[in-house]
């Protein structure tokens, strides 16, 4: 008993271990924000209220149905319907109806308004998806964000080891007298200098979690982490396009695009159903009601017999022609055409700026690539003149400010290099963003 209580503890302990250390991918990241964020959620209540309109357009065909009942008491003189004759007496009567009425023909406005209603929940769908994708970015970018600022960090705790040893060497030659106080003084603020720039890496790596936090609509912030996973360049060839073939294949796959699109087809739609306003309706109606009087006493026999014999149909059919009516249906018309012709506008707007877009991002991601590899290559350089100095300085032949200077550069290019990197991925994932791929690492 015991022993399986242990292992119950156990078992129970390293549950909750991991659950507290769960640490998010991107994928996990984007997964959540698009399942949970608010905006996305409101946007999923619009497209369950555009169904709803389309089954309210589809009731439209319907006829509709109605019953009526009513019950009355009179006092006085009052004609009895049955025997036709005047009677002084408290008298009942009770009256039962169904009626129904049917749109036959209404200038296939109902037909066009059903379109409409397909053509909106089209279009909420689009802003949806619209939505994801620059949910997805934000999302990619603060990701992104954290990880540039953990792996500075991390380039500023092995500078930091680096000056902690140099100080203590410093130390020693300064004590052995084979170097002035002043250089021991100037490595020591330098070494105050990166702690300070440590501290400051870490408020940013807190800020940047809290952005990435937000956006996912999480309520634990002591215990979110992400993957510290270091993302290395991965080859594509996506810049092997010309802007004008991701624009071009842009305009197949951008939701926005998509959606003004739409926005056309609604325009040119409701142009329909306002000129449907010119032509005649058509309707049909049926009615059915039946009475009882009662100048006596209930019976219930009486009751079935009166209802049997006072029954009544009715048939009919009714035309509206519409004649003048204050040049409603004109205006009506005409702001349909403004509106088509807003619509088009809008489109052409909408495909100027995607294509602005495609080809800053296209000059953007070679850019950020070059950028990248002449930060290496600086890097490089650097790395072999600090270790020069490095040597130097231990040997007495460097005073320490130029020394210093050497070590700054030197950490600025690893910077710079950290920096280049996930500069250029982001602009790689917003390129291929454009082209139609999802956004993974």
């Amino acid at each position: 008993m015991n022993s399986k209580l242990l292992l119950l503890i156990v078992l129970c302990t390293y549950t909750l271990g991991n659950a507290q250390t769960k640490k998010w991918t991107l994928q996990e990241c984007v997964a959540y924000a698009l399942e949970n964020n608010i905006s996305i959620q409101k946007s999923k209540l619009e497209i369950e209220s555009s169904k709803i309109d389309i089954s309210n357009a589809k009731g439209n065909f319907l006829p509709n149905l109605n019953a009526n009942l009513s019950h009355s008491w009179r006092t006085g003189l009052n004609t009895d319907p049955i025997t036709n004759s005047n009677v002084i007496a408290t008298t009942q009567s009770t009256g039962v109806g169904v009626n129904s009425n049917v749109t036959l023909y209404d200038g296939m406005r109902n037909i066009k308004q059903l379109h409409r209603s397909n053509l909106s929940l089209l279009s909420k769908q689009y802003q949806l998806d619209d939505m994801k994708d620059n949910i997805s970015l934000n999302v990619c970018n603060a990701f992104l964000q954290i990880l540039f600022n953990k792996e500075s960090l991390k380039a500023l705790n092995e500078q930091h080891e680096l000056s902690l040893k140099e100080v203590e060497r410093t130390k020693e030659l300064v004590n052995a007298g084979s170097k002035p106080k002043g250089d021991l003084l100037e490595i020591e603020a330098t070494l105050a200098d990166q702690e300070k720039a440590i501290i400051d890496m870490e408020n940013n790596i807190l800020i940047s979690k809290l952005t990435l936090f937000n956006l996912l609509v999480l309520e634990d912030f002591d215990q979110f982490e992400i993957t510290d996973d270091t993302y290395e360049l991965i080859p594509t060839d996506i810049t092997e396009n010309s802007p004008q073939d991701i624009f071009n294949k842009s305009l197949t796959v951008r939701n926005d695009i998509k959606l003004s699109e739409v926005a056309i087809e609604i325009a040119e739609n409701d142009i329909k159903i306002s000129k449907g306003a010119y032509l005649p309706t058509l309707s049909a109606s049926f009615g059915f009601n039946t009475s009882y009087f009662n100048p006596h006493n209930f019976n219930w026999t009486n009751l079935l017999t009166q209802f049997r014999d006072n029954r009544g149909f009715s048939y009919g059919l009714g035309l509206s022609i519409p004649i003048f009516n204050r040049f409603q249906t004109r205006n009506a018309v005409k702001k349909s055409r403004l509106q088509l012709e807003q619509a088009k506008l809008d489109l052409e707007q909408s495909k100027f700026n995607l294509r602005d877009k495609v080809y800053q991002a296209f000059n953007d991601t070679k850019g950020a690539l070059k950028t990248y590899e002449a930060s290496q290559k600086a890097l490089e350089a650097r790395t072999l003149a600090y270790e020069y100095a490095t040597e130097k300085f231990n040997l007495g032949a460097m005073d320490s400010f130029t020394f210093n200077q050497s070590k700054t550069s030197y950490v600025n290019a690893e910077t710079n290099v950290i920096k280049a990197k996930y500069d250029y991925i982001f602009k790689l994932k917003v390129l291929e963003f454009y082209f139609g791929i999802p956004i993974n690492l």
